[in-house]
């Protein structure tokens, strides 16, 4: 049987991109890591990487394996911080991630109104684009993730929803733009991966147009080059309401927009909430103005 050592050696090399790196990262040395990948790959009885030239790559077992063995670890540490909450009557760890613009504009105040409610407890939020927060979810690193509709064909349940729409933002004073113009305009869009970044590029082909693009990495970013007139992007109403109170930037009226682009509340639909995720989440239902899906 694998040790838990072997699996989250096996995982750190997958994270850290190689041998060396994984052992950096344990304090260990090159041989410690090789001999526990050997000994976890004589308990598979299968390759579990592949070399490419001088890096490493997960062989078809490995890939196999990642996703349990991430599985795992995460309940085990679940399953310790639920036994020390229970002895020190602490509230617990709720461990969930975010897309950025709900992690910048929406959680910070309900994290606050939680932990108000809860008296003790914590959050951890992992920020991240919309493909890597549904992988979080996938391998059970997380147990909630606050963003856009989830995809299609995993095993996620939507708990709950919070309204959200997406407008057209451009520099202060810009006015009405018909489709000539919006075709004319430099758009600035977040990195691929990005669910905006995929509404964007929806929106473009619902219009026909093919724009020019500026990719810029951060929301926060885009709002700053909006401000200095580099040009126009699509971005959540929430997340731009202290810019709009400010005057420094200013919605742009288009034939098709505002699009309604709900919040949901995902978790994994193979598991159980453990206590402090799910008290996290009737405290969004009953003071987050968010709406059940149960109903």
């Amino acid at each position: 049987m694998p040790s838990l050592h072997q699996l989250q050696t096996f995982l750190d090399v997958i994270d850290a991109g190689s041998v060396r790196a994984a052992a950096e990262r344990q304090n260990v040395s090159q041989p410690a890591v090789s001999s526990a990948l050997a000994t976890l790959q004589r308990e598979v009885r299968a390759p579990l990487f592949e070399r490419d030239g001088r890096t490493l790559r997960l062989a078809a077992s490995g890939k196999a394996l990642e996703r349990y063995a991430r599985r795992v670890l995460s309940l085990i540490a679940e399953g310790l911080e639920e036994a020390r909450a229970a002895q020190t009557a602490r509230a617990g760890r709720v461990r969930m991630a975010a897309v950025t613009t709900a992690a910048e504009h929406l959680l910070p105040q309900l994290i606050q109104g939680f932990g108000q409610r809860e008296g003790t407890g914590e959050i951890e939020l992992e920020v991240a684009n919309r493909s890597r927060v549904w992988d979080f979810l996938a391998h059970w690193e997380v147990e909630l993730v606050l963003a856009g509709r989830p995809p299609l064909g995993r095993a996620f349940q939507t708990l709950a929803t919070r309204g959200n729409e997406l407008v057209v933002v451009g520099p202060a004073h810009t006015g009405a733009h018909d489709i000539e113009a919006l075709a004319r305009e430099t758009w600035l869009l977040r990195e691929s991966g990005s669910g905006t970044r995929t509404t964007t590029e929806e929106f473009f082909t619902a219009l026909a147009i093919d724009p020019p693009r500026l990719t810029i990495g951060s929301n926060g970013a885009i709002r700053e080059c909006i401000r200095v007139g580099l040009g126009v992007s699509l971005l959540a109403r929430e997340g731009i309401a202290r810019e709009l109170a400010d005057g420094v930037i200013d919605i742009i009226a288009t034939p098709v927009t505002p699009l309604p682009r709900p919040w949901h509340l995902v978790a994994s639909a193979e598991r159980e909430l453990s206590s402090p995720a799910a008290r996290f989440v009737d405290y969004l239902r009953t003071a987050g103005d968010f709406t059940s899906t149960d109903a």
